[in-house]
């Protein structure tokens, strides 16, 4: 197979038609996170396999793709503990969550107290709300530890934050009620379940293309280029297994050598996390797939 590179325009309108299809739920991710793809949905809305058996995303973060389809059933993971806690929470007690978030002050002082919290001193739910809030009143929804896993990214100084949508939150918990919630490494789990038929959606820590696109501290143990490359191979493995893979990264040289022989896209994508104002804007990014949904 030949790669298939389009771009942005001619990727819309060759798939237009598939827009009365692709109906989103409505939901939305309860969280901020960096990478995240809420502004790329109309495009991955159309690029979903037309049939499948389990859905799997292993790099969880903000989990727009999951909420918008609303696939059952799924399995969703990551290896940032803090956030696959949150999700369980939510999915739990989503009403006892929203309460405890509703007793917190955002400003400053509030801020760095909550951020000072060890959470393995905390009971789950004040885990989740401390997350969330840091999340929410943090420096651009950026998470990011340092080696000692300690989240310290610094206040933002956002106006008018608001901590959770209730109505959107209660709705991602009942969407939450038919998926499997795990901390757990990608290739152990996908190695271990994905099989013939299943849909495979990985979004991983790109492969950076500048200074200020290292988005790799979401634990803390890094994802470097080695790690880019254990993930073709698994791409490989799954797509050999009969899974249906779908993947985003960077539009970088070596991605583009690592997935040789696949179905590959260049989308554009908004990039709002940069220190620097006048460095937000634009990018390409490449969306590679072992399937033909068009």
């Amino acid at each position: 197979m030949k790669n298939v590179i389009l771009n942005q325009f001619g990727l819309l309108n060759q798939i237009a038609y598939r827009s009365a299809i692709r109906l989103s739920t409505g939901i939305k991710p309860f969280i901020k996170w960096a990478g995240g793809k809420s502004h790329l949905l109309p495009i991955l809305r159309k690029m979903i396999p037309n049939s499948y058996e389990r859905y799997f995303e292993p790099f969880l973060g903000g989990g727009a793709l999951f909420f918008d389809l609303g696939p059952s059933p799924a399995i969703l993971s990551d290896t940032n503990e803090e956030l696959i806690n949150c999700y369980q929470i939510v999915k739990k007690s989503p009403q006892k969550l929203l309460s405890m978030l509703s007793e917190f002050n955002v400003d400053e002082k509030e801020y760095y107290r909550i951020r000072a919290l060890v959470p393995v001193k905390l009971s789950n739910i004040e885990r989740a709300a401390r997350f969330l809030y840091l999340n929410k009143t943090c420096y651009n929804g950026l998470y990011r530890v340092n080696k000692r896993g300690e989240f310290n990214t610094p206040f933002g100084h956002q106006k008018n934050v608001t901590l959770a949508d209730q109505e959107n939150l209660l709705k991602a918990s009942d969407l939450l009620q038919s998926a499997e919630i795990r901390f757990a490494d990608y290739e152990e789990l996908l190695m271990a379940e994905a099989d013939f038929g299943d849909f495979v959606y990985l979004d991983p820590p790109y492969l950076p293309i500048g200074k200020y696109s290292d988005f790799k501290r979401y634990t803390k143990s890094s994802f470097y280029e080695k790690d880019h490359e254990k993930l073709a191979s698994l791409f490989k493995y799954l797509d050999e297994r009969g899974c249906k893979v779908l993947l985003s990264n960077s539009y970088h040289p070596t991605v583009v050598d690592l997935y040789k022989g696949y179905t590959m896209k260049i989308v554009q994508a908004p990039r709002f996390i940069n220190c620097k104002g006048d460095k937000r804007g634009s990018v390409n990014e490449l969306i590679i797939s072992n399937f033909t949904s068009i």
